[in-house]
């Protein structure tokens, strides 16, 4: 099947107002593990175009709060959420919170993020791994005790690598590849649940 860039989830997003078709693997993924509760504090890295932060938004409610953070710009406006425009690795996250009045501990930390792709496979494997393990750090940060992570890695040899460092942390780990995801892509999801500040000590 040719690749065609305005499939179902792109028309049904744009039919739903959200920024882009991502948000349905995100939808999938709380519809399984229900990760996102009223009242829940999200950090979202890599978050534009916006997609992802919409869905939780709409999840944790007036309660609830969303920070999202990417190198891309994020222009939509949503009453509980706050973007900033940023490399993450850069910034000093304490005091991006602190300025932000969203202060951790967050309930769950999202990741969406993804290397520019060079097209040399075991390259982009690599930086997505070096970016999810960045993501997991700040999990490790910033995660409340028995919080949940979300994080995409482009599927290849450090596959077995990051389940096992998750599965240090985390007391239930689960892959899922999204039905939204297109056909040709190597992108799969870990969800890592419960987090134990106590057994990442001592793993």
């Amino acid at each position: 099947m040719a690749y065609d860039p305005k499939d179902y989830y792109f028309k049904k997003a744009k039919t739903e107002n959200y920024a882009a078709r991502s948000v349905f693997k995100l939808q999938e993924i709380d519809d399984r593990f229900k990760i996102l509760k009223p009242g829940y504090k999200i950090l979202d890295l890599g978050a534009a175009p916006g997609s992802w932060s919409q869905y939780a938004s709409q999840k944790v409610g007036p309660q609830g709060r969303v920070l999202g953070i990417d190198l891309q710009p994020i222009k939509i406006t949503l009453p509980n959420a706050l973007f900033i425009t940023a490399d993450f690795r850069e910034l000093d996250l304490e005091r991006t919170m602190t300025e932000a009045g969203i202060l951790p501990p967050f309930d769950v930390v999202l990741s969406d993020m993804a290397p520019k792709t060079t097209g040399i496979r075991i390259t982009d494997q690599t930086r997505s791994l070096d970016l999810c393990m960045l993501a997991l750090a700040a999990a490790e940060r910033f995660l409340r005790p028995r919080g949940h992570f979300v994080a995409k890695l482009f599927h290849g040899g450090d596959f077995d690598l990051f389940r096992d460092e998750l599965r240090k942390r985390f007391a239930r780990v689960e892959v899922l590849r999204p039905k939204s995801t297109r056909t040709g892509s190597k992108e799969v999801f870990f969800i890592a649940l419960q987090y134990e500040p106590m057994r990442a000590k001592t793993g």
